[in-house]
């Protein structure tokens, strides 16, 4: 009997040893990359590069990028893509694409989070063209809720002839807001790499 109490404990402590917290130098646990992660910056259209193998990697670059962001300027010579800011949609918009993380999908359902990309092309060591994805997200930075009661409010009139608030779009986004980073979107870089690599 004690002989088995002995192997069960020894066999817990052997299958937990690896579920320790992190230490206290590298705080975030780090997570494996999965198998069909691309690398960025991609390798796209490998072979001698050429004025046309280059204008059809921009102009693929471009019409991956515009199905989820807005392009403010496509510069070929400089081979940079650069987008407007966009609202990173939540689980309310599932129509809309651009999250593919559910966590990332999550916290843009309770917070404001807006998407910048950049798409930088430039001519590979042993040919082709390296394709670098970066997209920064920022969280939106207000000086109180923007549905903020002062003190307590209680409802005097009936609930039956509930009156309907419409909110314009400037107390959605006030002027004066401020805009914090608070990293890359890693996931949907990945997504746009791998449709700028399979050509879809």
């Amino acid at each position: 009997m004690r002989r088995s109490v002995w192997l069960g404990c020894a066999a817990a402590v052997g299958l937990t040893g690896c579920a320790t917290t992190p230490p206290a130098d590298n705080p975030t646990p780090v997570r494996a990359a999965a198998r069909d992660d691309c690398e960025n910056p991609a390798l796209v259209s490998p072979g001698q590069p050429t004025a046309l193998s280059y204008r059809e990697v921009f102009e693929k670059c471009i019409d991956v990028v515009d199905d989820y962001f807005e392009v403010v300027s496509a510069n070929p010579y400089a081979g940079q893509i650069v987008t407007a800011p966009r609202i990173a949609p939540g689980y309310e918009q599932v129509w809309k694409g651009g999250n593919p993380d559910p966590r990332e999908r999550l916290l843009a359902t309770f917070q404001t989070i807006r998407q910048t990309a950049v798409v930088t092309i430039k001519t590979g060591e042993r040919g082709g063209y390296l394709v670098e994805v970066i997209i920064e997200k920022e969280l939106e930075d207000l000086p109180r809720p923007s549905r903020q009661s002062v003190g307590a409010v209680f409802q005097e009139a009936p609930t039956v002839d509930r009156q309907l608030e419409v909110v314009p779009a400037a107390a959605i986004a006030p002027a004066g807001t401020s805009w914090f980073r608070v990293g890359r979107d890693f996931a949907l870089e990945q997504q746009l790499l791998r449709r700028i690599q399979s050509c879809r």
